[in-house]
C-alpha cells in the first residue's frame, strides 16, 4: 500500500477531522503521515472573518503544500473550501455529512427566545449574523473568533450570553454540553457544505484517487454540490450572508437558498426541488438573483453594510 501524507491545518477540529481521515486509510493498509500547516485564517485572529474578505484564507497555504508535492491531499472543512479551486487541483471525494446545522450554546438561557432584550451573541459569521437580527433585531451580536475551546470557554467566562456554532464540529470534538438548540434551517440556513469535509489532491493524479475514492459519498456529494453551485452563482465565500443547504426528499433534492442583509433588515429566501444538483443550484441562484440578491451582495462587497459589532 501507499505512503500517504496529508496536510491540515493545526486547530483541534481540523486535526480531528485529519486523523479521521488517517484512521479510515490506515484501516485499508496505508501509511500515513500528517503535515500541519498554519493558513492565513489561522493567523488573523482579532478581525471578524467578514472584514478579512481573504479568498481561500483557510486553504491557500495548504494547497502551495499540495503544489509543491510537500503532501499528497488535503483534509478540509468543505464550508471553508472555495467554490472554484484554483487550476492544478480537484476535488476527489466529499465525505459522508454529520448534523449539518446550526446550534444556540448558552449557559444561562434554554432557547434564543430566553434570551433577554440586548443580550449578547457571538458569531463571527455574516450569516448567521443576519438571521439571527431578522428574528432578533434587539440582540448585540458581536465577533467571536477562535477554536471551539476557544469560543465555548468565553461562553462560559460570561463574555456572551449565547453564541452560534456549527454542531457538526461540537459533536466531533464532543463538546456539546452547552448547546441549548438545535436551528432548523427554516429559521437559519446553514453554510453551503457545512458538516462535510472534502478531500483535495492534484488535478490529475490518477493514483491517488483511486487510494481515495472509497471516503466519497454519493448523498453528500449531490447535496453539497447542489450547495457549492448556489454559492458559486452568487458569488459568494464563506464570509458573506448566504445560507444553502439541500436535502433529499422524496427522491429529489431540495434546495434551500439565503441571501440577506447583515442588519436582518433583508432577507430573501427560496426554495425548489430538482433531481440534478448542479441544475438546481443554478436555478435557485438566478431565482435570488432576480429578487434583488445581487443588490444586497453589491452593497456587502462594497462595504457598506454594517460589519459585526466589535467587543
Amino acid at each position: 500500500m501507499a505512503r500517504l501524507r496529508i496536510g491540515s491545518r493545526g486547530s483541534q477540529l481540523a486535526l480531528w477531522q485529519a486523523n479521521h481521515i488517517s484512521a479510515l486509510l490506515r484501516e485499508r493498509g496505508h501509511e500515513v503521515e500528517l503535515e500541519i500547516i498554519k493558513t492565513t485564517g489561522d493567523k488573523i485572529l482579532d478581525v471578524a472573518l467578514a472584514q478579512v474578505g481573504i479568498k481561500g484564507m483557510f486553504t491557500k497555504e495548504i494547497e502551495d503544500a499540495l503544489a509543491e508535492g510537500r503532501v499528497d491531499l488535503a483534509v478540509h472543512s468543505l464550508k471553508d473550501l472555495p467554490t472554484e479551486l484554483p487550476p492544478g487541483f480537484e476535488l476527489v471525494a466529499i465525505t459522508e455529512r454529520v448534523n449539518p446545522h446550526d446550534v444556540f450554546l448558552s449557559v444561562n438561557y434554554d432557547c434564543l427566545d430566553a434570551l433577554p432584550k440586548d443580550a449578547k451573541v457571538g458569531t463571527s459569521s455574516l450569516r448567521r449574523q443576519a438571521q439571527l437580527k431578522a428574528f432578533r433585531p434587539d440582540l448585540v451580536v458581536h465577533p467571536l473568533r477562535g477554536n471551539v475551546d476557544t469560543r465555548v470557554r468565553k461562553l462560559e467566562e460570561g463574555e456572551y450570553d449565547g453564541i452560534i456554532l456549527a454542531a457538526a464540529g461540537l459533536t466531533r470534538l464532543g463538546k456539546t454540553q452547552l448547546v441549548k438548540e438545535y436551528l432548523s434551517e427554516d429559521f437559519m440556513c446553514p453554510a453551503a457544505g457545512q458538516g462535510a469535509l472534502g478531500i483535495e489532491i492534484r488535478e490529475g493524479d490518477v493514483a491517488m484517487r483511486k487510494h481515495l475514492a472509497f471516503l466519497n459519498n454519493a448523498d453528500a456529494r449531490a447535496a453539497t454540490i447542489c450547495e457549492r453551485t448556489l454559492l458559486n452563482k452568487l458569488g459568494g465565500g464563506c464570509q458573506v450572508p448566504i445560507g444553502a443547504f439541500a436535502q433529499m426528499k422524496n427522491g429529489k433534492l431540495l434546495l434551500t437558498g439565503v441571501v440577506a442583509r447583515p442588519d436582518g433588515s433583508e432577507v430573501l429566501r427560496e426554495q425548489q426541488s430538482g433531481t440534478d444538483p448542479v441544475a438546481l443550484g443554478e436555478l435557485v441562484g438566478d431565482t435570488l438573483l432576480k429578487r434583488g440578491a445581487n443588490k444586497i451582495l453589491d452593497d456587502v462587497y462594497g462595504a457598506t453594510a454594517a460589519a459585526p459589532q466589535q467587543p
